[in-house]
């Protein structure tokens, strides 16, 4: 008998290939083993998966640490972790598109006279989520390589892990809740404006679980990073306003304004 995966000669009451770990498999596909391969893939807490998920929230530091440190065989590694939150954030982008649009309605969160600039603004970060994800990541990372300055424990390179495990847990997370707010009738916007906090204290968590600090030390460093952030998104919201300035977008948004305006004088 051969493994089908490398075709290594294996023994008759071989379970596992001694090769490459790949199982045998003796039996035909049916409903049933298909059903039970499923069920051990993702409901079955001895998987990589259900056990990264929980333990990102009970242990993160044994999680983080051990794939820095070099244990890579019993969590899912921070890539296909990240490649499953994005792959999940554009299924439930899709579903809300589909089923709820009402609930990517952002335009009672607009200023009055910037609903189309802000209808935009939502459209244009909806298609490329996927990138804005990524790029945050190393902007994270650069920030609490300045906010723990003096904490040589992790180099910038294994704080993007961090950071990646960090992306990776809240975005799953905010695609199954934002998906069954919006059954609920409740809007993307509202569940944004309660996850966001939360994300930055599951941060803060993380960081001085990872950095065994003491309370007070963490609430300084987490407001350190927070402030280093704000000015960060200062520049890149002055970038952005700079862009859509020059591709007409703001210029629609000012006429709009002065429009309502107007409209309010008659």
């Amino acid at each position: 008998m051969n493994c089908k995966n490398c075709h290594t000669e294996l023994s008759t009451g071989s379970d596992f290939c001694n090769r490459c770990g790949g199982k045998v498999i003796r039996n035909r596909l049916t409903f049933k083993n298909l059903f039970e391969h499923f069920s051990d893939t993702f409901f079955n807490y001895d998987n990589k998966l259900l056990r990264t998920l929980i333990d990102l929230f009970r242990k993160p530091e044994i999680v983080i640490e051990g794939y820095i440190n070099g244990i890579r065989k019993r969590y899912v590694n921070p890539i296909s972790y990240f490649g499953l939150a994005i792959t999940l954030t554009g299924l439930y982008l899709l579903i809300l598109n589909k089923f709820y649009p009402e609930a990517l309605d952002f335009s009672n969160f607009a200023f009055e006279g910037q609903e189309e600039f802000q209808k935009k603004n939502v459209s244009f970060v909806q298609e490329y989520m996927s990138l804005f994800m990524m790029l945050y990541i190393p902007i994270y990372a650069l920030i609490a390589r300045i906010t723990f300055v003096g904490l040589k424990k992790f180099n910038y390179t294994e704080l993007l892990v961090v950071f990646l495990y960090w992306q990776s847990q809240t975005s799953i997370i905010s695609a199954v809740i934002v998906v069954v707010a919006a059954a609920f009738g409740i809007s993307q916007g509202i569940i944004s404006m309660i996850f966001l906090p939360l994300m930055a204290l599951y941060a803060a968590y993380i960081l001085k679980r990872l950095y065994q600090l003491s309370f007070g030390h963490m609430v300084a460093r987490t407001l350190l990073f927070l402030v280093v952030l704000g000015v960060v998104l200062v520049i890149i919201s002055i970038i952005f306003a700079i862009v859509m300035f020059l591709t007409g977008d703001m210029q629609q948004m000012i006429e709009a304004q002065r429009a309502a305006r107007e409209a309010t004088k008659l």
